[in-house]
């Protein structure tokens, strides 16, 4: 299977609106990162897509994207669900969208939403609005999404549920602070392993800092770690000449193939 990260950045994105320091002004690519957002591509082409940030139009379009199969949501917050409208083309052309997303978030995200969710909010005649059906998943036992085998992995992100996702020989992890006992037991053996890390130096209340992944990427023991949801604090040619082997910075439009 292949995983494509479509959008590296945390919810401010980089650049950062107004800021002209060196990684914002930077002219390497690898330095502009998009909200997050990932799409995993199985052997027969079936699509997973791992939230809806607000830069989700310009990502799908970057990577040439014509279909989704289903969503899985790590959690609410704005910077990875507040592009869910650009599913409206996918509903249009293939019928109703499955989202995945704990049970937790569910009835939030559809009073957030209630255009899309409220049944008795009925569009104008001539327009539309995306047909989308949440799954809602508990975070203990795996569940089919397109096609894939998902394991929930709940973590610890301030006072948001949120859960990252084990799928074969991948474990992804976004927006955690650390890594429970019983998340690095179900994410022994896996071949690739992502994590989110803001930055070097001072840690931070709900996010790892490069440090904190680096400690827990060496407790999971994965070949290869590659980390996102970074910051503007680091180029990411910098970022890369400091990281241990087997460890690299994400950047938007990477695409890796994970065997089983």
């Amino acid at each position: 299977m292949k995983l494509r990260f479509l959008g590296t950045g945390t919810s401010f994105g980089v650049p950062v609106v107004g800021c002209r320091c060196d990684v914002c002004t930077s002219p390497d690519a690898r330095d502009r990162r998009t909200r997050h957002a990932a799409l995993l591509t199985g052997d027969d082409d079936r699509r997973l897509l791992i939230d809806t940030p607000p830069d989700l139009r310009q990502q799908l379009l970057d990577a040439e994207t014509d279909r989704i199969d289903a969503v899985w949501y790590t959690h609410e917050h704005a910077d990875h669900t507040h592009g869910i409208d650009d599913l409206r083309v996918f509903s249009a052309r293939n019928g109703p969208v499955p989202l995945h997303a704990g049970v937790d978030m569910v009835e939030r995200m559809e009073r957030r939403f209630s255009y899309i969710f409220d049944p008795e909010v009925r569009p104008h005649a001539g327009t539309t609005r995306p047909e989308l059906r949440f799954f809602p998943y508990d975070g203990n036992e795996p569940v089919r999404a397109a096609g894939f085998t998902v394991q929930p992995l709940p973590v610890p992100h301030g006072d948001t549920p949120t859960f990252g996702l084990r799928v074969g020989g991948l474990g992804y992890i976004t927006d955690a602070k650390f890594l429970p006992d019983d998340v690095i037991a179900k994410l022994r053996g896996v071949r690739v392993l992502v994590l989110n890390a803001l930055w070097f130096g001072s840690p931070h209340p709900t996010h790892f800092n490069v440090e904190e992944a680096l400690a827990a990427a060496e407790q999971v023991g994965a070949e290869y770690t590659y980390l996102t949801h970074l910051t503007h604090r680091m180029r990411h040619a910098e970022m890369a000449a400091r990281l241990p082997a087997g460890v690299a910075p994400a950047y938007d439009g990477l695409t890796i193939e994970i065997e089983p």
